[in-house]
């Protein structure tokens, strides 16, 4: 958009008020409309009057030019109900709507993919790094080649890309900051990139933040106003969202919960401090104590496993299955204290622990936090690590789209 577009878009009335056009008005009520079919799914014109308290012809002029660009489709007619009326035909995503590119940085490979208006994905790629030591050349042209190799398989233009980062990220730059298990990442302009090499808008975001926006376009946060998501593995991470937004900080900052302090004078993380929450429940720390207490191959440890081990009354697996799980608890302990999400998208390791692990950690959490009225507390397990991440990627693109404030 050029100044001249930007500039007719808000007609100014008076200093630092503003109205907007009604370009910017029909804009954003198709945002609104797509946002509504994202949180309930498949629904008609008649409830989509019903819900935004207009009349149907109304809805209908925002969803025409929708149907006629392929982003929506019409299904199959729904029999009324016995009072009679016009069959119902419910609104969703067309298959043939443009794609998203997803990708998930980590510090080892890449990985990309295609992903539906409907969460669906397809044409999964990925490429990893050179071990030894490797240039931000290498890692520029393994990116170029797995993101080229998914966008041959579209058949129409994608979007954008949307990235999740497994490190820090300057969100205004588009830029990845640090990666602390892969240095030559650090100050990799990769939004610049990419759309330089691809001619697509690019965005990118945090890894746990990924997370979240994926489950709020197309998981268990669906609708919500207020949760967040804690991830665990190698490092621990988690996002909030909070009255309807996304909490990132200034560029990005904010939101770094594995590194909040739980144990003064702990352990030294990989940050370079003591005592974060990461230095207690990741894997690192679960192998350690599956070291210490002789069970075979500490180092092939995780949640699945662990799970099973105490299921089969290995010596030692029952109590460390119940000590991993408190250590992560204490800090949702604290965010809950903070700021009281309530509910909790639980992702990564603990998921392969399924509903032995997520009910130890929900068992820690309510004993550590005061009963409150209208303050119950609640968890969720996510979806498998790779395909949560893509999809939040995915909903990075989706929310700058529908102009939906995240």
């Amino acid at each position: 958009m050029d100044e001249e577009d930007a500039a007719s878009d808000l007609k100014t009335v008076s200093p630092g008020r503003s109205l907007l056009s009604s370009a910017m008005v029909g804009s954003a009520n198709r945002g609104r409309v797509l946002q509504t079919l994202f949180d309930l799914g498949p629904t008609s014109r008649a409830e989509l009057a019903r819900l935004a308290g207009v009349n149907r012809t109304t809805i209908s002029g925002i969803v025409q030019p929708l149907l006629d660009q392929q982003v929506l489709v019409e299904g199959k007619p729904i029999r009324p109900s016995e009072s009679g009326g016009k069959p119902a035909r419910p609104l969703w995503f067309s298959p043939e709507a443009r794609p998203i590119c997803g990708m998930l940085l980590m510090p080892d490979a890449v990985h990309t993919c295609l992903v539906t208006l409907a969460g669906t994905i397809s044409a999964e790629e990925s490429e990893p790094f050179p071990v030894e030591r490797p240039r931000i050349a290498d890692v520029e042209r393994a990116i170029e080649l797995c993101t080229a190799r998914t966008l041959a398989a579209a058949r129409r233009e994608p979007l954008g890309i949307g990235v999740a980062v497994g490190g820090m990220v300057d969100t205004d730059r588009r830029a990845v900051i640090a990666v602390n298990l892969a240095p030559v990442l650090n100050g990799f302009e990769l939004g610049d990139m990419l759309t330089r090499r691809f001619g697509l808008p690019a965005l990118l975001d945090h890894h746990p933040r990924a997370l979240l926006v994926g489950d709020r376009w197309f998981g268990k946060g669906r609708g919500l106003q207020t949760f967040a998501a804690v991830y665990t593995g190698e490092v621990l991470g988690g996002a909030l969202y909070l009255g309807g937004h996304l909490y990132r900080g200034q560029s990005g900052a904010g939101g770094e919960l594995g590194h909040t302090f739980v144990q003064v004078d702990g352990d030294i993380c990989s940050c370079g401090r003591r005592g974060c929450w990461e230095t207690i429940a990741t894997l690192g720390w679960l192998r350690r104590q599956a070291r210490e207490i002789g069970i075979d191959a500490p180092d092939d440890i995780h949640s699945r496993r662990l799970v099973e081990l105490a299921r089969d009354g290995a010596p030692g697996a029952e109590d460390l299955l119940d000590r991993y799980a408190r250590n992560v608890a204490v800090g949702i302990a604290n965010l809950q204290q903070t700021v009281a999400p309530n509910f909790y998208v639980l992702h990564g390791d603990v998921v392969g622990g399924g509903e032995i692990m997520a009910k130890a950690i929900a068992r820690h959490v309510r004993a550590l936090v005061p009963s409150r009225s209208g303050g119950e507390i609640s968890f969720a397990i996510g979806e498998t690590e790779d395909r949560a991440a893509l999809l939040g990627a995915a909903g990075l693109v989706l929310s700058e789209l529908l102009q939906f404030p995240l």
